[in-house]
């Protein structure tokens, strides 16, 4: 099986290899966050239902469970913010310059 060597020569590039290595380690990091906020909110619901059925104010309706909720799903939203940025940034940076030297 022959491969191209553009193929070869970007892929034993060492910031091929860098860009290779930030992304990823950034994209688990990433993930470990989301899942740990979202399985903790759902460990929450399982193991201590009553605390997020708490009324946030003596008489009320709404309860701790909603703003907690919300903060999930607005955390979820700035992770994606997050990683669209710096791929953005940092990532089309290293890209281009792989580029640039393939040439």
């Amino acid at each position: 099986m022959t491969t191209n060597p553009a193929v070869e020569k970007i892929a034993s590039n060492p910031k091929y290899k860098e860009l290779v290595r930030k992304r990823s380690s950034f994209a688990w990091f990433l993930t470990l966050c989301v899942l740990v906020v979202y399985y903790g909110f759902i460990c929450v619901i399982a193991y201590a239902p009553s605390f997020l059925g708490t009324p946030i104010s003596e008489g009320g309706i709404a309860t701790i469970g909603f703003p907690i909720g919300v903060a999930v799903i607005v955390f979820a939203i700035i992770t994606a913010f997050v990683y669209v940025s710096r791929a953005n940034g940092e990532f089309d940076n290293l890209t281009k310059q792989l580029i640039e030297e393939s040439k």
